[in-house]
């Protein structure tokens, strides 16, 4: 056997010797003994993206932003088929009571894949605000959540308010949101001024409609306290378009100095009589006698 004739049977070896290792790795790593739990069938891998099958468990929501009568549709993965395993589902709701919304148990594709929905209408998802799916599948250390917003209900628990109503200190004033969701609002009759705080994760507009009881006569919008003149001001209506990323809008009525609030103008009304006063005093001084 000459030399070109040995390095072609050595190639033709290693060849060889290289798909056979390959295929009794391929089947160890599916087998059994290496996935007790599992249905003895790789199907679950097929179809997944890398991404997919080296996350035990994955959600999603067909939305980030949900109202008061919608229906929420989420699905997800498993990277391995545990048989007779189904996946528990839990809804929390928002902040400060964190109460559990919904709960349900999901069965899994043979295929890795599973999918149900829920319906937001009902007294337990009545609030506005952040909600948290949690899923866990065989036990607590598989798990993943997925968090979606509600908006166009009851901000604050126990506010009392109806739908279409944000409760700001003791008071229900009719708003509505799109891009966001209200967290919280805060009247201060001191400064004649209404606080809104929002999570915003898109451009968005918030209109607010507050009596002429809680404000008298809007004159201006702050936004994360910058003036704002992106706002439509409609008697006691106001319309903002506020970008995503908002935290904090404000709305100002007449007769406050929002920057110094009540000591403030206390200071500049005293400051005022004060220069009257003395103007008083300087002109009778001026006067020629006779």
């Amino acid at each position: 056997m000459n030399t070109r004739t040995s390095y072609v049977a050595i190639a033709i070896i290693a060849a060889v010797m290289t798909t056979s290792t390959s295929a009794a790795f391929a089947q160890g790593f599916f087998d059994e003994e290496a996935c007790p739990d599992c249905d003895g069938s790789t199907s679950s891998q097929k179809g997944m993206t890398g991404l997919q099958r080296d996350i035990p468990i994955t959600i999603e929501t067909d939305a980030a932003l949900y109202d008061h009568e919608s229906t929420i549709t989420i699905s997800g993965t498993v990277s391995t088929v545990k048989a007779g395993t189904d996946i528990g589902l839990v809804v929390v709701g928002p902040p400060p009571f964190n109460n559990i919304v919904a709960i349900d148990q999901i069965k899994v594709a043979g295929d890795g894949t599973w999918k149900t929905t829920l319906s937001t209408a009902g007294e337990s998802w009545k609030y506005d605000g952040t909600y948290t799916i949690k899923v866990t599948y065989g036990n607590q250390n598989i798990n993943n959540r997925s968090l979606i917003e509600l908006t166009g209900g009851i901000v604050g628990i126990g506010s009392g308010c109806n739908p279409g109503e944000l409760a700001a200190s003791g008071s229900c004033i009719p708003f509505s949101i799109e891009g966001g969701s209200v967290t919280n609002a805060i009247f201060s009759s001191d400064d004649n001024s209404l606080t809104i705080n929002i999570s915003s994760f898109n451009d968005g507009t918030l209109t607010v409609n507050p009596s002429t009881d809680a404000i008298r006569g809007i004159f201006m919008v702050l936004v994360d306290g910058e003036e704002w003149d992106d706002a439509v001001i409609n008697g006691n209506e106001v319309t903002v378009d506020f970008p995503a990323g908002t935290d904090k809008i404000e709305i100002i009525g007449t007769f406050a100095i929002p920057e110094f609030g009540t000591i403030a103008a206390l200071i500049l009304a005293v400051a005022i009589i004060s220069i009257i006063v003395v103007s008083s005093r300087t002109r009778l001084n001026v006067l020629p006698k006779y």
